[in-house]
């Protein structure tokens, strides 16, 4: 016998969709938010401590001008991994959003005539490896600890 309303083929269709691998639902917008200018400020702080570092001037403009290819990068990650279903996800989102930073970034850069050297690959390598999957590894990792 069956519970009032659910037929044979509804309750098939319902243990089916039990099997998605994607989330039932997606993020809430203020997650979405929170997570992108996370990414925002992650990616304008590594262009302000790589120009602090070479002492350039123009601090204001010259961070935005540093920081625009990998924001434009980022912003390709974060759709081509639709990475608002589950942003604070370090492999559906912060993988697919650092490597679109970094990919993007370094190609927008030698397209518009800026040093893409080795030494710079492999710092923006690293760094944004840190900033942008870094902390969605420490909300993880936080998270875990809670569910115990």
């Amino acid at each position: 016998m069956q519970p009032e309303g659910v037929t044979p083929g509804t309750a098939k269709l319902k243990a089916m969709n039990s099997l998605k691998t994607e989330p039932a639902t997606s993020a809430s917008t203020r997650t979405i938010i929170v997570a992108v200018a996370a990414d925002i400020i992650l990616i304008l702080a590594f262009a302000a401590i790589g120009r602090d570092a070479h002492h350039r001037e123009e601090p204001v403009l010259g961070v935005l001008l540093t920081a625009w290819p990998f924001l434009a990068g980022a912003a390709a990650g974060w759709l081509v991994a639709r990475a608002w279903r589950t942003p604070l996800s370090v492999l559906r989102a912060g993988v697919p959003v650092w490597f679109g930073s970094l990919i993007g970034g370094m190609v927008l850069r030698a397209l518009t005539a800026q040093t893409v050297v080795l030494p710079f690959i492999i710092v923006a390598t690293l760094a944004l490896a840190v900033f942008l999957v870094g902390y969605r590894l420490l909300l993880a990792g936080a998270a875990r600890l809670r569910r115990r």
